[in-house]
């Protein structure tokens, strides 16, 4: 009888705990700029927003459910002029009993337009919008969503999709396992996914200096070009088919699944790759 009291008495608690809404806490800072910042931010667990907002500051909040700060979660930040670093960490153990799936970490920066990110999270996603300057972003295990960024964007999830767009300048997306969809003007592109299909629409104004690169180890590609893109085209599909809304000046032999040749009389390397899937090229 006391076992059986026992039991319901531990089911009674962790009901009791999984009905009571999470505290939510909210920690935020401002910081005064004279120049162009350089942005560093790490965490090991939690979701990463970063938009433009006054010209002069950077307004940071981190925001946490189910988490207390400081007592629980650890905000450590340092300024030195316009280079700001801001880590946050989360505990990696906690009670079977505590309403674990109501914990969330929320990383919201406003920084202004033109600024150097360089964000890192164990686990999470991050989203990032309207910021000119170069953009590094790498998450163990999240949805990279980059709207409106120009420069130099190094995009990196080892699990989770990457979409981006009104990009602009020089892109570079590498997934282990998630779909890739972008759209805007660029100098350089190497897209990647180990498991995933590839949607690209290359804008005007867009040309290829040195190789670009399009792959994906499972899943279709499908580019969507301006009329007059230039470029030596070199694709191959381990299993599927090619599709071209262009004029192609083939050289070497002519097959379904490869395809060497020039659009419109040739430019930069277009390499395109998968390996189980289908490849269509068309234009804008």
């Amino acid at each position: 009888m006391r076992t059986k009291l026992l039991t319901a008495l531990a089911f009674l608690g962790l009901a009791t705990a999984l009905a009571t809404p999470a505290r939510a806490d909210d920690w935020n800072k401002k910081y005064s700029l004279t120049g162009k910042p350089d942005v560093t931010v790490r965490t090991n667990d939690g979701n990463v927003e970063i938009t433009a907002g006054a010209q002069n500051e950077i307004e940071a909040h981190v925001i946490t459910t189910g988490w207390r700060i400081p007592s629980d979660v650890r905000v450590e930040e340092r300024q030195d002029g316009n280079h700001l670093e801001i880590e946050v960490r989360v505990p990696t153990h906690w009670s079977w009993f505590s309403s674990s799936h109501n914990r969330n970490l929320r990383i919201v920066l406003h920084v202004p337009r033109e600024a150097d990110l360089d964000v890192r999270t164990g686990d999470g996603n991050v989203t990032t919008e309207n910021i000119t300057g170069r953009t590094v972003i790498d998450t163990g295990d999240g949805n990279i969503d980059a709207n409106g960024l120009h420069g130099d964007l190094r995009l990196h999830t080892s699990d989770g999709h990457v979409q981006g767009r009104n990009l602009d300048g020089s892109l570079d997306v590498d997934t282990g396992d998630g779909h890739v969809t972008i759209r805007g003007r660029f100098d350089s592109l190497r897209l990647k996914t180990g498991d995933g299909h590839v949607n690209a629409e290359i804008e005007n104004g867009s040309k290829i200096g040195s190789q670009w690169s399009v792959s994906t180890g499972d899943g279709n590609v499908s580019l969507r070009v301006p009329a007059d893109f230039h470029a030596d085209l070199d694709a191959h599909t381990g299993d599927g088919h090619i599709s071209l809304d262009f004029p192609v000046t083939v050289s070497g032999s002519l097959s379904n699944s490869t395809v060497h040749g020039k659009l419109n009389g040739g430019g930069g390397t277009l390499l395109v790759r998968t390996g189980d899937g289908s490849i269509t090229i068309e234009k804008l």
